[in-house]
């Protein structure tokens, strides 16, 4: 019985090191552009002063208290696309994640998968993988963990002006 016990325990401790260090990878490359925002810098974020008559502002305060973790890549080079790419097919199949929206258009790749939080409208993890976006043939991958609603990213995304915003927002649109 320990054994069971210990085996359950490193499973879910093994899972949470892996969700954090599975695109670590990515950090420090040349040809990649990085943003790393850890819970630190979250919370101090959270305590800066605001005006509480701008309902856009309440809500981006609002959100971040609840983030842990944000990770955006972004490359136009086709070797850090491939990588990028198993990297997140890999993450998707053994994270238990679910897909929440697949886009094919003039060219673009979208893919957003999540996993679920507390309750199931709420988010524990969103990745984003957008391959191939625009005329720069941009590859984005963002992986965000905490405990948020889905409909909030889309103030996220507006404030911190992060690549692939926009197709976040129309995942968004209508869900609550």
């Amino acid at each position: 019985m320990r054994k069971f016990i210990l085996t359950i325990v490193l499973a879910f401790v093994s899972n949470a090191f892996f969700a954090q260090a599975a695109f670590d990878q990515f950090e420090g490359q040349d040809d990649i552009t990085s943003v790393i925002v850890n819970k630190k810098m979250f919370d101090l974020m959270s305590k800066v002063k605001m005006d509480s008559s701008d309902k856009e502002t309440m809500q981006y305060f609002n959100l971040i208290r609840k983030l842990d973790n944000l990770k955006v890549f972004t490359t136009t080079s086709v070797r850090a696309t491939a990588d990028m790419k198993t990297a997140a097919e890999k993450y998707i199949k053994t994270g238990g994640l679910e897909e929440l929206m697949r886009v094919n258009e003039e060219g673009k790749n979208i893919k957003i998968v999540v996993k679920s939080g507390t309750t199931d409208a709420k988010i524990k993890e969103l990745l984003m993988f957008i391959e191939g976006g625009g005329k720069e043939k941009e590859t984005v991958l963002m992986f965000l963990t905490g405990d948020f609603d889905l409909s909030e990213i889309a103030v996220l995304t507006d404030k911190m002006r992060i690549p692939g915003g926009d197709e976040l927002k129309k995942a968004t649109k209508g869900k609550k």
